[in-house]
């Protein structure tokens, strides 16, 4: 989906640090299916989550910046939520190029994972986006700044989408199952699916892990390849957490690997050894 443009010719994913995190766990629903009942087992209030991404052009890695991520637990309309905040920004160096700061935020139902409220608000070479969406789950709508729009049930937003699917049990799936979901960002609902690919060791910067591994359907834009060019792995515990992503760009390639983290809910049991 990166790439894609809108009915005002606008693209609706830059190369922008906190969306090259957001990307790593896409995972989340279609309407009617099992996922709308999940519970959350995976994360806690405290977490944090640290990502640094690489631009490589031949076989040459370049860090261009970093993205972090942390969960608390707040109240919202007198509901209890999981208040998550994704930052990402270019180095300094890198700023000369292609300068970003990112800021996203979801406040989630701890009940039912479903999102209460998003925002986004952007800056990526130049280009600013603020968005503010409330969504409404027992109407099936989404209220932006520009209106009202329908949605389908279970609907989430790009960061709801990560915390939801890391509950949802890998162990049901075989590898080349597609697994879809929906999506609502830029007044739009967008249904997608990844490609579940089964499991394997990755080395990332980190270390070695057992990971899980997909491919997200991408939608051919002026950074991204469309298609399941992409590749991403999670960890292959109780905590499922981003790991690695590698997709070929318009030119050269990103990855981004997980670089830190605190206050997982489980021990990170799927990491072989550091780096």
């Amino acid at each position: 989906m990166l790439g894609k443009r809108n009915r005002h010719g606008k693209i609706l994913w830059r190369p922008s640090i906190a969306v090259f995190a957001l990307i790593l766990l896409a995972f989340p629903l279609k309407a009617g299916d099992e996922f709308c009942s999940l519970r959350n087992t995976t994360f806690q209030s405290g977490e944090g989550l640290t990502f640094k991404v690489y631009y490589t052009l031949a076989g040459v890695f370049v860090a261009a910046g970093e993205a972090n991520f942390a969960v608390t637990l707040e109240k919202l309309l007198n509901k209890p939520v999981y208040h998550i905040v994704g930052d990402g920004k270019t180095y300094s160096f890198y700023d000369n190029f292609f300068k970003v700061r990112d800021r996203y935020e979801s406040f989630i139902d701890t009940g039912n994972l479903q999102p209460v409220k998003f925002i986004r608000n952007v800056y990526e070479g130049g280009y600013k986006k603020y968005e503010n969406v409330t969504f409404n789950q027992t109407a099936n709508t989404a209220v932006t700044n520009e209106g009202v729009f329908k949605v389908p049930n279970c609907v989430l937003d790009v960061v709801s989408a990560i915390y939801y699917s890391r509950n949802i049990d890998f162990n049901k799936y075989q590898p080349n199952d597609k697994i879809p979901f929906s999506m609502f960002l830029d007044n739009q609902t967008y249904d997608l699916y990844i490609r579940y690919l089964g499991k394997e060791t990755v080395k990332t910067k980190y270390g070695k892990f057992r990971a899980i591994k997909f491919k997200p359907l991408l939608i051919k834009g002026t950074i991204f390849e469309g298609g399941e060019k992409m590749v991403v792995w999670v960890s292959d515990d109780a905590n499922h957490i981003p790991l690695r992503v590698e997709s070929p760009i318009s030119v050269g390639n990103i990855k981004v690997d997980m670089m830190g983290y605190r206050n997982l809910k489980y021990p990170l049991s799927s990491l072989i050894s550091v780096r």
